[in-house]
């Protein structure tokens, strides 16, 4: 299966450290951010991985052609213009389209998930996509109905809500994990804008299309993004290799 990295963002949330750097390359204990990933992701035999690139895109190439990571690496080229998650998506169309789903991977997400269950899950509901989820404080929620289908978003801070599928139940509002396993389908589907994010695509499609929840408990899924959970994430690897 097919995977993809979204590893193109500026990281603004991890200035200064990517004043000089793309966020991919931020070191997490001795591993750049991209490496851990792209390994745990070889280790589940994903098979070629897409990179999408633009802030610092000639550092992150470079480190990504002088290693052999034991699979193919493609680069989805956004250095003319940051086209946000959905649209840097969907500019990389023709590196996944096919007859598979395929997985994809924030590059500032920290994970212990079975790929290999969330893979299963979503091949045996037929979903347009499948979407890594757990119950933890967010500002921003993801509403989900009793079936697990996506039925809206709501921006806790704000009051904000945003509700796409009707429901008569009450909906359980969970954070997005950064992992979703998409079907190829999504490529035959329309956004009206050059620039969205993956979120804003799915609320677009899901009146009609089914977007599941796959909800996890014990895994770890830490967002990288922010500094002060990369020293955590170093810790926890350090304890991870005495094991």
């Amino acid at each position: 299966m097919k995977a993809m990295i979204l590893a193109a963002g500026l990281g603004t949330r991890l200035q200064p450290l990517t004043d000089s750097l793309p966020k991919a390359l931020i070191p997490v204990g001795n591993k750049p951010m991209i490496q851990h990933v792209i390994e745990r992701l070889v280790r589940y035999n994903f098979n070629p991985i897409v990179v999408n690139v633009h802030h610092f895109a000639d550092q992150l190439i470079d480190f990504l052609k002088n290693n052999d990571f034991g699979t193919e690496i493609i680069i989805s080229d956004e250095r003319n213009k940051l086209l946000d998650t959905g649209g840097g998506l969907l500019h990389a169309a023709r590196f996944l389209d096919g007859h598979e789903s395929f997985l994809v991977h924030n590059v500032d997400v920290f994970s212990t998930l079975d790929l290999n269950d969330m893979v299963s899950k979503h091949l045996e509901t037929g979903a347009l996509a499948t979407v890594a989820v757990q119950e933890r404080p967010s500002n921003r929620q993801l509403l989900f109905d009793s079936e697990g289908i996506l039925t809206g978003w709501e921006n806790i801070r704000t009051g904000e809500k945003i509700i796409v599928r009707r429901s008569y139940e009450k909906l359980h509002p969970l954070a997005f994990g950064g992992i979703h396993v998409i079907s190829p389908e999504i490529f035959k589907c329309h956004y009206p804008k050059e620039i969205f994010s993956i979120i804003d695509f799915y609320l677009h499609l899901a009146p009609q299309k089914k977007i599941l929840e796959y909800r996890y408990f014990d895994n770890l899924c830490m967002d990288l993004g922010k500094i002060e959970n990369i020293e955590t994430a170093r810790k926890i690897l350090e304890i991870l290799s005495t094991r």
